[in-house]
């Protein structure tokens, strides 16, 4: 059966801890285990990042990437979701989709014969998550009960971090306003992974009760793409969640300041806290070329995996 990630649910968290390791041990000694792989970028929103960092790190393993933009395909309007998806299989040994809505991404997936990575939807960021974490696993070691603490809206980068870092043992804590929330099955995955892990979660509304103590704060844009219409009243209803001097005086001593990029400096997270000695902003960009390489390894069956 092909496998996929789609949500960062799909994977056990054995199988996380897994991911983090092996993304380690490439960017340590990185080996040609891609030689011959084929990665098709199958883009619908526009990309920084995640399409360099797929580029790079495909290249790194010895493997290559094809880039398809949203012009050159016309996904579910030019053509038929499910026809892209068995064409692009018979071209190469897997696929990377960013899109809009989770279902354009699992409706792909049904009719992929290969592994599709979900490499952005408005609900998922999994490989984002993956890269954040790895990135934690550098700093702390096992990332086992230390805190970490999203402040912001409960979009897709906090769905999947949430997930992933209660999977790993993590006290985790997410602030967000009321009716910015993730969707209940986000949070009720969460609060299950960390009863199960030995870690926490803990939703509040509260800056300040999420910081408190924290050794890592996260945030992130509180307008995404094809919210601008949302952004004045956002503003409004994100007063106090900045990520500044202040929330930053609450958490632990040395803190590790987070955001997944682009970042809106002055709105979610000042300049300081960007620029602070104990911002790791720059490495999580850097740890998306390992994290993800390491997840296009493991679906392909190119890495001994954790038994389920």
């Amino acid at each position: 059966m092909t496998r996929h990630l789609l949500d960062s649910a799909d994977l056990t968290p054995d199988e996380m801890g897994f991911l983090l390791e092996t993304a380690l041990e490439f960017k340590r000694r990185p080996r040609k285990l891609l030689q011959g792989k084929h990665l098709a970028l199958l883009f619908e929103k526009p990309s920084l990042r995640t399409r360099v960092s797929f580029q790079v790190g495909m290249h790194h393993l010895g493997g290559e990437t094809l880039y398809l933009a949203p012009q050159e395909v016309g996904l579910g309007e030019r053509e038929a979701i499910k026809d892209v998806a068995r064409v692009l299989a018979r071209y190469v040994d897997i696929v990377a989709v960013r899109t809009f809505g989770q279902v354009i991404a699992e409706e792909y997936a049904r009719f992929s014969d290969i592994p599709v990575v979900n490499a952005l939807t408005d609900e998922q960021h999994p490989c984002q998550a993956l890269a954040d974490l790895l990135t934690l696993r550098e700093r702390f070691g096992d990332p086992r009960g230390h805190s970490l603490a999203f402040i912001g809206d409960g979009n897709n980068v906090s769905s999947s971090l949430v997930v992933t870092a209660a999977s790993l043992g993590m006290h985790v804590r997410l602030a967000t306003p009321e009716g910015y929330r993730p969707p209940q099955t986000v949070l009720e995955e969460a609060r299950a992974r960390a009863d199960r892990t030995g870690g926490s979660f803990l939703l509040t509304a509260d800056p300040d009760e999420a910081a408190g103590g924290a050794e890592a704060l996260y945030t992130d844009t509180w307008i995404s793409m094809g919210q601008e219409r949302e952004a004045e009243q956002r503003r409004i209803d994100f007063v106090g969640y900045c990520l500044d001097d202040r929330l930053i005086a609450r958490a632990a001593p040395g803190a590790f300041v987070m955001h997944d990029l682009p970042a809106h400096r002055g709105e979610e997270i000042t300049d300081a806290a960007m620029e602070s000695v104990n911002s790791i902003i720059f490495d999580q960009a850097e740890n998306r070329v390992w994290a993800q390489v390491a997840v296009v390894a493991f679906l392909l069956g190119l890495v001994d995996a954790p038994a389920s």
